[in-house]
C-alpha cells in the first residue's frame, strides 16, 4: 500500500453496516469516498463527515459505479481499500413463489453489483502496488436460510469469488477476504424478521425469538463489530489473511427460520 496516504472506498457508506465502518476509517486516520443510493443519507452523513467525499450510485448499474469511480480518481490519486459492502435482503418466500423480478434485483445488487465495482477498483490497486478488499456476504453464505433463497446464492457466490479472486489478485500483494455477519442489529434485520413473521402468520417477536437462538451467544451483532473486523483485516495486523471466510456473528449454530 501507498505509506503517505490511505484511501478506501466503502459501498452502501452512508447507512448501516457501511456507515460504522466508513467512520471507522476515518477516524483511524483514513481517507473515505463512500458510495450510496440514498441521497439524503448521503448528505447526512458528509454534514457528520465533512472529510469524506461520496457518490450516489446504485451499485447494480454500471453507468453509475463507473461515475463514482470518476469521482473517486478526481477526489483521490489512489486506491489502498475496498469495502464491497452494498446488498439488499430479497424477498422471504419459497422459492417457487419468488417473482422472477425479485430474484434478479438481488442478483444484481449483492452479485453484480460486487463484481461491477470490483472490476473498475482492482487495476487502481494494482497500480497502487497492494491494498486490501473486504466483500460482505453473510452467515447465510455459510449455511442454507429457508425462504431466502436469493440472498443465500448471491451470499454464498460472494464467498466463492473471494478465493477466486484472493488467488487471481496475492502476486500483486492484494489480499481478498469476505466476512459473514450473523444477525446485525439495526433496521435491516427488522425488516427481515417483520417480513419473516408476515410470511409465517407470527409476531414479530416469535421471529425474532428464533433468530437470537440461532447464535450460541444469544444475541444479535452490533455494526462496529463488524467495523472492527474489516479495520483489522485491512491493517497490517491481517497483511498475511487472504482467502477467507471469516463470521463474525457470535457462533452460528444454523439458520432456522421457520417455526412450523
Amino acid at each position: 500500500m501507498n505509506d503517505d496516504v490511505t484511501v478506501a472506498f466503502i459501498t452502501a457508506g452512508a447507512n448501516g453496516i457501511g456507515k460504522c465502518i466508513a467512520e471507522t476509517f476515518l477516524k483511524e486516520g483514513h481517507n473515505v469516498h463512500i458510495c450510496d443510493n440514498d441521497e439524503q443519507a448521503i448528505n447526512q452523513f458528509l454534514d457528520s463527515n465533512p472529510s469524506a467525499t461520496a457518490s450516489i450510485a446504485d451499485v447494480s448499474d454500471i453507468t453509475q459505479v463507473k461515475k463514482a469511480f470518476d469521482d473517486l480518481k478526481r477526489h483521490y490519486e489512489c486506491l489502498d481499500i475496498l469495502i464491497n459492502n452494498a446488498g439488499i435482503s430479497g424477498d422471504s418466500a419459497l422459492t417457487e413463489e419468488i417473482a422472477i423480478e425479485s430474484w434478479q434485483k438481488t442478483i444484481d445488487v449483492n452479485l453484480n453489483g460486487m463484481f461491477y465495482v470490483s472490476k473498475l477498483a482492482i487495476p487502481l490497486l494494482k497500480e497502487n502496488n497492494g491494498g486490501s478488499i473486504v466483500n460482505m456476504s453473510s452467515t447465510a453464505g455459510l449455511l442454507g436460510v429457508p425462504i431466502r433463497s436469493p440472498y443465500v446464492a448471491s451470499k454464498w457466490a460472494i464467498i466463492g469469488l473471494t478465493k477466486t479472486w484472493a488467488m487471481e489478485l496475492g502476486p500483486y500483494g492484494i489480499r481478498v477476504n469476505a466476512i459473514c455477519p450473523g444477525c446485525v442489529d439495526g433496521e435491516r434485520i427488522k425488516r427481515v424478521i417483520d417480513a419473516d413473521a408476515k410470511k409465517q402468520g407470527k409476531s414479530p417477536q416469535q421471529i425474532k425469538d428464533v433468530y437470537l437462538r440461532q447464535s450460541s451467544m444469544r444475541q444479535f451483532v452490533e455494526g462496529q463489530d463488524i467495523a472492527n473486523m474489516v479495520s483489522y483485516l485491512c491493517s497490517e495486523k491481517g497483511s498475511k489473511i487472504s482467502g477467507q471466510a471469516i463470521a463474525v456473528d457470535g457462533h452460528t449454530e444454523g439458520l432456522f427460520n421457520w417455526l412450523d
